[in-house]
């Protein structure tokens, strides 16, 4: 990683944030020590799977109940995870 002294940061912010948002990752320093890490945003979310799709991954786990315990579950269900859901 490249690096950027603190007055570099101070007098280009908006420079440093350009070269990140292109995909370079930085390493800022004061005094020429490293104190921070400016990385390029990644959107990271957690992933939703529905039981039926994690089931298969656990074979050895028995439930007698599972096809009871499933009919519960009211209609189809929705990511929680998916933008602008109701929570």
């Amino acid at each position: 990683m490249e690096t950027v002294g603190v007055r570099e940061l101070r007098q280009d912010a908006s420079g440093v944030l350009r070269r990140v948002e292109g995909g370079d990752r930085l390493v800022v320093t004061v005094h020429g020590r490293p104190v921070a890490d400016l990385v390029p945003h990644t959107e990271t979310r957690p992933t939703w799977r529905p039981v039926r799709e994690l089931a298969p991954l656990f074979p050895g786990v028995q439930d007698a109940q599972w096809d009871q315990d499933m009919a519960l579950v009211d209609g189809d269900i929705a990511d929680p995870f998916e933008r602008g859901a109701d929570r």
